[in-house]
């Protein structure tokens, strides 16, 4: 079973549920059109790694999200996600009305930063993303659809989520293809303060 590190300690997520389409710009920019209930899809626990890769039988693209952990009922450690989507791939199985899953469950198809103890979920909470060193995304609990307290009920009336298990909360605009040898920073900001950071060179 892969793992992160929570709090300086490891566990194994039996899954990493993931929400789609959650903020409008980014919605917009992939041509998409807005959904009318919650968009979600599953990656296997053997989608997880500690690398991030640019390539996997077709160029990568990354998507940075803020990413929480479940423990009893509720929310209780933040992180920041890539998740990693083969967009050639995944077009040609929308057209055909076919699942995502090939082109966003494949192993290595999500990177975690460490993840840290959050008592509070407030608005302020907000992602960021340096790719060699310019800023390329960013965004807020503000600008989503489906905020992390309606995810999760949402989820939890037709979904049993086990201790550990990550949610992704969707990624703002700015999504782009990955290139080898790229330094991506990725932070997870409260009131302006870093909470906690994850940093990958592509491979």
């Amino acid at each position: 079973m892969q793992q992160v590190l929570v709090n300086n300690q490891l566990i194994s997520p039996s899954k990493v549920v993931c929400v789609g389409r959650n903020y409008v710009e980014h919605i917009t920019e992939l041509g998409n059109q807005t959904p009318e209930q919650m968009v979600v899809f599953i990656k296997p626990n053997c989608a997880i790694s500690s690398e991030l890769s640019a390539f996997h039988h077709e160029p990568l693209h990354y998507e940075a999200e803020l990413c929480f952990v479940y423990k009893q009922g509720k929310f209780v450690a933040v992180g920041l996600g890539l998740d990693l989507t083969k967009r050639g791939l995944q077009g040609q199985l929308k057209s055909q009305g076919l699942p995502w899953e090939r082109a966003k469950s494949f192993n290595g198809a999500a990177v975690f930063s460490d993840f840290v103890t959050l008592d509070v979920i407030d608005q302020s909470l907000s992602l960021e993303l340096e790719i060699d060193g310019k800023l390329t995304q960013a965004g807020t609990i503000e600008q989503m659809i489906y905020q992390p307290d309606i995810i999760l009920a949402d989820l939890q009336t037709f979904l049993t989520l086990e201790d550990g298990d990550i949610v992704m909360t969707g990624t703002p605009k700015g999504v782009g293809v990955i290139n080898a040898g790229s330094r991506f920073t990725g932070r997870v900001l409260q009131d302006g303060h870093c909470l906690v950071a994850g940093e990958w060179i592509a491979n």
